[in-house]
C-alpha cells in the first residue's frame, strides 16, 4: 500500500514539475496548480474508501479551492493577447466558488456564439468534471475533444483530461491519453520527455497492480 502511494506521489510531482516547466505556468500560479494535484490525490484514495463518511462542510471547501486551482491552471496555458470573452470571465468566478454546474451553463451559452474558443471548450471540461465530483462524463469528454480538435497541437485538453481520469481513479483511462498525446507530439516538444516519463510511471504502476489492468 505504501509503495503503491509513493508512486502516485511521484506522478503527481512530475505533472507539476510538467505544468511548471514544459506548460511555462507561472510561478504565482505553482501553490493553485499543486492544490488541483492534491484533490486529485484525495479524490484517487476516496475511491479506494467508499465507506467514507460525507463531510459537507469540508466537500464545499474543497470544491471552492479545486476550482480556484482549475481557472488558474487553464488561464495559464493560454497567451492573454486579448482579454477573455465576458462569459468566460463570469464562468470563472462561478468555478472558483465551487458553482460547477453555474459555470457550465453560462460557458455552454456562450460557446453558441463562440463555437471555436478553445479555452471555452477547456474550461467546459474542467466544469463538467467539477460538477461531477471528478468524474470525466460524456459531455465532460466531448467538451475535452472540442478544445483539442480546435488545435491539436495545444496539449491542454488530453493533460487535463488525463488529470481527471487519475482523479478519478481510471489510472488506465489517463495513461491512453496522454500516450496519445505523446503520439501526436513533435518529438522536440517542450512537453515531450517529461510525459514520456509520466506514461512510463504509469505503465508502472498499471503493472504493479492487478487491479488496474482490467480498467
Amino acid at each position: 500500500m505504501i509503495v503503491g502511494w509513493l508512486a502516485v506521489v511521484a506522478l503527481a510531482l512530475t505533472a507539476f514539475a510538467f505544468a511548471a516547466l514544459a506548460l511555462r505556468l507561472p510561478r504565482e500560479g505553482f501553490a493553485l496548480f499543486g492544490a488541483v494535484l492534491v484533490f486529485g490525490l484525495a479524490g484517487y484514495a476516496w475511491q479506494g474508501a467508499p465507506g467514507q463518511p460525507a463531510a459537507p462542510k469540508q466537500a464545499a471547501a474543497a470544491a471552492s479551492n479545486q476550482g480556484e486551482a482549475m481557472v488558474e491552471g487553464r488561464a495559464a496555458l493560454f497567451d492573454r493577447t486579448l482579454p477573455p470573452p465576458n462569459y468566460l470571465l463570469t464562468s470563472d468566478a462561478f468555478a472558483r466558488r465551487g458553482k460547477f454546474a453555474d459555470a457550465a451553463a453560462l460557458l455552454q451559452g456562450g460557446l453558441e456564439a463562440n463555437p471555436d474558443d478553445q479555452e471555452s471548450w477547456l474550461a467546459l471540461g474542467l466544469a463538467l468534471v467539477g460538477h461531477a465530483d471528478g468524474f470525466v462524463t460524456p459531455a465532460a469528454l466531448q467538451a475535452f475533444g472540442r478544445a483539442r480538435a480546435i488545435d491539436p497541437a495545444h496539449p491542454g485538453a488530453e493533460y487535463f483530461l488525463g488529470i481527471a481520469y487519475l482523479q478519478s481513479g481510471e489510472v488506465r483511462a489517463a495513461r491512453n491519453v496522454w500516450a496519445g498525446l505523446l503520439e501526436r507530439s513533435p518529438p522536440d516538444a517542450p512537453w515531450h520527455e517529461d510525459l514520456t516519463a509520466d506514461v512510463a510511471r504509469l505503465d508502472d504502476m498499471i503493472a504493479r497492480a492487478p487491479m488496474l489492468q482490467g480498467q
